[in-house]
């Protein structure tokens, strides 16, 4: 089996499982009075992530050498989305969920950056492709990515926004 097919399978069972998760989480959140914002964006995210795993696997020859160094730093970043995972615990989803009086989350990566979360699949969406030399894949899911993750941002900035003063 090409490296490419392998890591592309990995990246795709990590991000199943991650599902999962978010679903569970989002469901417990919706229970708890939770809102979703943005419910119609949220299908143009999945689309772009299955497109740029199959662009991966359609487009990089099988037998591409890895760049070991740009692997290794999507490993890195794997310990990233797992601190973020881990500081959000229960308020983790893939989806934009607010609790109205419920307090931000301002422990982990969250102490850095306001948006950690997105700055890691950011990153990914561009590293990943690299380790293959598929910069064009890198370059084409980034800018689109950028786009989405614009019109995500403003959603959720608006939906914490009651929230600041609580946390």
């Amino acid at each position: 089996m090409s490296p490419v097919v392998v890591v592309v399978a990995l990246v795709a069972a990590q991000r199943a499982a991650e599902l999962v998760y978010g679903r569970r989480n989002a469901a417990a959140l919706k229970r708890r009075g939770g809102i979703e914002i943005g419910r119609g964006h949220y299908p143009l995210f999945a689309l772009l992530h299955a497109a740029w795993l199959g662009a991966l696997l359609l487009l990089v020859p099988g037998r591409t050498p890895i760049a070991w160094p740009f692997l290794a730093l999507f490993v890195a970043l794997q310990a990233l989305r797992l601190w973020v995972m881990a500081s959000l615990g229960p308020y983790w989803t893939t989806r934009i969920i607010t609790l109205p009086r419920e307090r931000l989350v301002r422990r982990g990566p969250y102490r850095f950056l306001r948006h950690p979360n997105y700055a890691v699949v950011a990153a990914e969406i561009a590293v990943l492709p690299l380790a293959f030399s598929a910069w064009r894949i890198a370059l084409v899911f980034s800018l689109l990515n950028a786009g989405l993750l614009a019109w995500r941002i403003r959603l959720e900035e608006r939906a914490l926004a009651p929230r600041q003063g609580l946390g």
